[in-house]
């Protein structure tokens, strides 16, 4: 089945323009109790179109789920204010995109290091609810259960807002570079890295305003101590590990996947972890698998909500 056109829609948060686009249910007179709300990960060229792939699949499987994909602030048609980012600054327009046009309990997917993302969109409470979490690559729990020096994430941002970091985000959005990095850093298979991930990033990083985005997230605004908002998700969670998935820091001993999600799995109350094939963009790299494992939890998922409704 294929998927149907999506045009972009927006919404506003605090005088912002915000984007995002709707992949609707093809079932007629069905619905899910929740819908897909879809984090991008924060990089060169990096935006909404990261999970056209896994849009694609999961509108072409007759789910029943309605899938919210935005641009987060800062990245893609959103609108591009030159400011140092926190996780904050992303989840508040989230929280308005719940609260105001999804109108529904979400079950949020979550890309690799912007899982802090919605940690802080967890703590904002928005209402309707968030029923559950994938989290697709999660980093070391080590770079969120830490808070990086202030003063050092400061010093970096200062670094980058300036015209050297201007010439180094011309320099990394090269396609050379684009290719080199995502072999190095992302893909388990050097085909995998395609001409169409090429473009799209390339794409993506031709306004340079994106680049304000991409600077607070190399300073490491994201880097809190996040352990006790993690020990109190009660949500149930999915934990999804590329089998030979690597962190984009060297700072700590390494851990294999399995290891790392094992560690996920003990400190999330209502946690559970699978592996797969890839290694850290698995939506992109590993569709297929990656969609299952989604659709899988999302069926259990209902059969709480069932549970629950009848014992109501």
């Amino acid at each position: 089945m294929l998927s149907q056109e999506t045009t972009t829609q927006f919404y506003t948060w605090n005088g912002y323009q915000c984007a995002y686009e709707v992949y609707e249910s093809h079932a007629v007179n069905e619905s899910s109790s929740v819908a897909l709300l879809l984090i991008h990960p924060i990089g060169v060229g990096l935006s909404r179109q990261f999970w056209d792939r896994f849009c694609q699949q999961w509108q072409g499987r007759g789910r029943l789920e309605t899938v919210y994909n935005p641009d987060l602030l800062g990245c893609g048609e959103s609108a591009l204010p030159r400011a140092a980012y926190g996780p904050e600054d992303f989840a508040g327009p989230l929280k308005t995109l719940i609260e105001t046009v999804i109108k529904k309990p979400v079950v949020v997917v979550v890309q690799g290091a912007s899982f802090p993302i919605a940690l802080e969109l967890l703590a904002l409470k928005p209402s309707p609810e968030i029923a559950g979490l994938i989290l697709a690559g999660p980093p070391p729990l080590s770079l969120i259960t830490e808070a990086r020096s202030r003063r050092q994430q400061k010093l970096l941002w200062n670094l980058f807002n300036s015209p050297l970091g201007g010439l180094f985000y011309r320099y990394a959005r090269r396609r050379n570079f684009l290719w080199s990095f995502s072999i190095r850093q992302l893909f388990a298979k050097e085909d995998d890295v395609d001409s169409h991930w090429l473009n799209m990033l390339k794409a993506g990083a031709q306004d340079l305003e994106t680049r304000h985005a991409v600077f607070s997230f190399l300073a490491g605004f994201w880097r809190k101590n996040y352990e006790s908002a993690i020990a109190s998700i009660s949500q149930p969670t999915l934990v999804l590990m590329g089998d030979s998935a690597s962190s984009i820091s060297e700072e700590r001993q390494s851990e294999s996947p399995q290891q790392r999600m094992e560690h996920y799995c003990r400190v999330l109350p209502n946690g559970q972890g699978k592996i797969l094939p890839g290694r850290n963009v698995l939506p992109y790299e590993s569709t297929t698998a990656f969609t299952s494992a989604c659709e899988a939890f999302l069926a259990s998922l209902q059969q709480v909500f069932i549970h629950q409704a009848k014992n109501y």
